[in-house]
């Protein structure tokens, strides 16, 4: 569909219908803490749903228990194997471009807080990455997975945050649209897909154009299971640019909240870095990937690093010459890569599982102000001249 700022204003006016009506049933019938309770218990796909779930949650999780009939598998496997042979650069623009991403847009920013600090500040991080490698399972589809079930409770979780901001009147819906609207999960779509693909180009890292196809389409399931609407949302790489382009001039800016999340996650991953000689080179990766004007806005410091970035695309070259042309080098990069994954992954969970529960009420912690083929090497779509 083509994008203008009518057809992006009425996205700011819609949510999620299936999941707020849910949600608003279960806090009108004082049900949450009993379904938060039980939920706990379901954490695989597949499994006997426990006995005492209020029956508007059962109704939904039956209705959301399955992916989209319109999925591809053969496009989906591509995509899968494109995380494998990339899950560290994968790992490192979400953490270090899609995120701060997500803080340069102040509205998002402050709702982002809404569910930041509860238990620690890389709560969303930690949900985040959890729910990556849940995606790119084998399973992930099948019996016994466990991203249906995180997808179907991070799409309640989304639907709790607009139940209680328009209920408690803590959002200015007139002024800001509806909070958690389809216009920022769109946007979150493509930051989490276009964005990430932008910044692996940046890094250097050859992607063909069937691998950066199907991640991108990776991620239409997904934001389809989290209920965005798909027949408002790109559908290719090409429109995703012009949508994302849009999105980010209408609302991209400073804020306090960008602030405050750009230092705990600067924060976070300075701790996961081992020693503190390479410290700086976390802001550094994030005032590479997303330019110096979004980093200001976000107070990222500036740092002897910044040059210093600047040459891991040679690096990563040098790495993918060993992927090419050695098999065994090519085994021994992909496992490292996940064994990097999987240390960065335990370090923000901290052991823990994510549950993705529904908040019962805004405590003051939630404060808010107001291998592929190798085929065509991918180029990103241009920018679009507005």
């Amino acid at each position: 569909m083509p994008y203008d700022d009518a057809s992006m204003d009425a996205l700011r006016r819609s949510g999620d219908e299936l999941a707020d009506a849910t949600v608003a049933t279960l806090f009108e019938r004082g049900e949450v803490g009993t379904f938060n309770s039980l939920m706990r218990f379901v954490s695989t796909a597949g499994a006997p749903l426990p006995e005492g779930l209020p029956d508007v949650a059962r109704d939904y999780l039956e209705q959301t228990s399955a992916p989209p009939s319109w999925v591809d598998w053969d496009e989906m496997e591509r995509a899968r194997l494109f995380f494998i042979d990339n899950n560290v650069h994968i790992s490192t623009a979400l953490a270090f471009s899609s995120m701060p991403a997500c803080y340069v847009v102040p509205n998002v920013a402050r709702l982002l807080s809404t569910t930041h600090g509860l238990d620690y500040p890389s709560r969303r991080m930690a949900e985040t990455g959890q729910f990556t490698v849940h995606l790119m399972a084998p399973d992930a589809f099948e019996a016994g997975s466990r991203f249906l079930p995180a997808a179907q409770k991070v799409r309640l979780l989304h639907a709790s945050i607009r139940h209680h901001l328009a209920r408690e009147g803590r959002w200015d819906v007139d002024a800001l649209g509806v909070p958690i609207c389809q216009e920022d999960m769109i946007g979150g779509q493509m930051f989490f897909s276009l964005l990430v693909l932008d910044s692996l180009h940046r890094l250097g890292v050859h992607m063909s154009t069937e691998g950066a196809r199907a991640y991108f389409y990776a991620w239409r399931v997904v934001g389809a299971m989290l209920g965005v609407d798909q027949e408002a949302a790109p559908t290719d790489l090409e429109s995703a640019r012009g949508f994302l382009d849009r999105y980010l001039l209408r609302h991209m800016g400073p804020s306090e909240e960008g602030a405050r999340l750009t230092r705990q996650l600067i924060d976070l991953y300075e701790e996961v870095v081992p020693g503190t000689l390479f410290d700086p080179i976390v802001a550094a990766l994030i005032r590479y990937l997303i330019g110096d004007t979004c980093a200001d806005w976000l107070r990222v410091p500036r740092a002897a690093w910044d040059t210093v970035v600047g040459l891991l695309p040679r690096l990563l070259g040098v790495l993918e010459t060993i992927e090419d042309r050695s098999p065994l080098g090519a085994w021994a990069l992909d496992r490292l890569g996940h064994l990097t994954t999987i240390f960065e992954l335990s370090s923000l969970t901290r052991g823990r599982v994510m549950h993705y529960a529904i908040p019962e009420h805004l405590r003051k912690d939630y404060g808010v102000s107001s291998t592929v083929p190798p085929g065509r090497r991918w180029t990103p779509p241009p920018a679009t001249v507005f």
